[in-house]
């Protein structure tokens, strides 16, 4: 009689299996909060990432409507070239705020968007199998 394929340790008493499933259920909890931190942890990233070029954006846009004020008391006192130039400055200045808050818009749309394949799913899964519904692998 040939003894190929038998694991004696696959043959566990109902009772050692038992034993173990805290210990199992603990290790899954585990798991799943590490996931929920990793997930939590990049989209905060995200977000800071994103706040941050907002306050950079609103920058620039302050400093473009300090230019366009001077681009209205010297277009007034002064001839045409002198608030040309700080005009073109002051559309450079507001080109750069478009383009960094565009940027952080995304990035906050990014940090911020609902993963229907992410933890919450894991989770809701895990409890269904613990509980013995719905389609889960055995």
């Amino acid at each position: 009689m040939s003894n190929s394929g038998y694991n004696p340790k696959s043959k566990q008493s109902l009772f050692t299996l038992l034993s173990e499933l805290p210990g199992q259920i603990t290790a899954l909890i585990k798991a799943e909060i590490d996931a929920f931190k990793a997930d939590i942890s990049g989209k905060a990233k995200n977000v800071g990432i994103g706040l941050g070029l907002f306050i950079g954006a609103a920058v620039f846009a302050y400093f473009a409507v300090l230019v366009f004020i001077a681009v209205a008391v010297i277009a007034i006192d002064l001839a045409l070239p002198l608030w040309l130039s700080a005009l073109i400055v002051a559309v450079g200045l507001l080109l750069v705020a478009v383009i960094l808050a565009l940027i952080g818009l995304n990035r906050v749309k990014k940090g911020t968007r609902h993963d229907p394949d992410g933890v919450t799913a894991n989770l809701q899964k895990d409890v269904d199998a613990f509980k013995g519904v719905g389609d889960y692998d055995h």
